[in-house]
């Protein structure tokens, strides 16, 4: 299933992407030279952006295929019914329509996707009840909320759409600029295409390390924002939890990983900030609304 999902997306970015093309040259015009500021600058966007966006349009159909996710429309016992009304609640106080919510067999942990917040997926495992009372799970899902009141899934498409369209535009501009021209000043092809891909591989490095320091960043909002919400206890004592939790066993897929509960890697290139200093932080902002933790 997952190499089929993966096919589709490629098949869905590549067809935006000519068909982008199509409209802009035949439509408007407009010659999409890449050897031209303009051109170079136009292609770049439409590439840089398609993958993203089409990610987004696509992140709760993709959620549900690859996690197995059970959407709850009526719940089936008393634990969905009171996961369904506690996300409602949140969401109220949170000020966002209320998502879908959902379960998946698998570790401790969330997530929130979704295109926007008036159509939006919080889905938890079914494992977080065995490990957390009720007001920990609680605290989880207000920061899953906070996510989707934020409106993080949108701004994390745009920064990636942004950081792709300028790795494609300075390697190929660089590359351009450096690679051997023939007698009428084009760049050699092969010279070309071997220079940008090397520049696209050392600039995506740089690219990932922005891309996720701005996701931690969005973790420390939604953790404040759950403290706003639904106070400091539950979020503080469920990332205490799955902090004493091996990071293998809570692992999300990586299409997920930027939206989950529980963060991976180094700190330089992981999507969540180390549970110690997500604890600090919920503490700081504790005590500035008020609350003794």
């Amino acid at each position: 299933m997952a190499i089929v999902m993966l096919i589709l997306m490629n098949i869905a970015v590549m067809a935006s992407i000519y068909f982008s093309i199509f409209l802009i040259e035949m439509i408007f015009g407009i010659r999409l030279d890449p050897q031209s500021i303009t051109g170079l600058a136009i292609l770049a966007v439409i590439v840089g952006f398609s993958g993203s966006i089409i990610s987004l349009l696509l992140s709760k159909w993709m959620a549900k295929m690859s996690m197995g996710v059970r959407i709850i429309e009526t719940p089936q016992n008393e634990a969905e019914r009171w996961l369904v009304e506690t996300v409602a609640k949140l969401a109220n106080k949170a000020n966002i329509p209320m998502p879908e919510v959902g379960i998946f067999d698998g570790p401790p942990n969330a997530f929130a996707t979704g295109p926007s917040k008036s159509n939006a997926l919080v889905a938890v495992s079914t494992s977080l009840f065995d490990m957390m009372d009720t007001k920990e799970i609680e605290g989880v899902l207000a920061h899953e909320i906070k996510h989707i009141a934020n409106g993080d899934m949108i701004t994390m498409t745009l920064v990636q759409g942004v950081l792709n369209s300028l790795v494609f535009f300075i390697s190929r501009l660089i590359a351009n600029i450096i690679a051997p021209k023939d007698e009428e000043g084009n760049p050699n092809p092969f010279a070309y295409i071997a220079i940008s891909f090397a520049l696209e591989i050392v600039l995506s490095i740089f690219a990932t390390m922005i891309a996720m320091w701005f996701s931690r960043y969005r973790e420390y909002k939604a953790d404040a924002g759950a403290v706003e919400i639904d106070g400091p206890e539950g979020i503080y004592y469920a990332l205490a939890k799955l902090g004493q939790i091996p990071k293998e066993q809570v692992a999300l897929p990586a299409e997920m990983k930027a939206f989950g509960i529980v963060g991976f890697i180094s700190e330089l290139f992981s999507s969540h900030p180390p549970i110690e200093k997500r604890l600090e932080n919920i503490k700081i902002v504790a005590r500035e609304l008020g609350y003794n933790i």
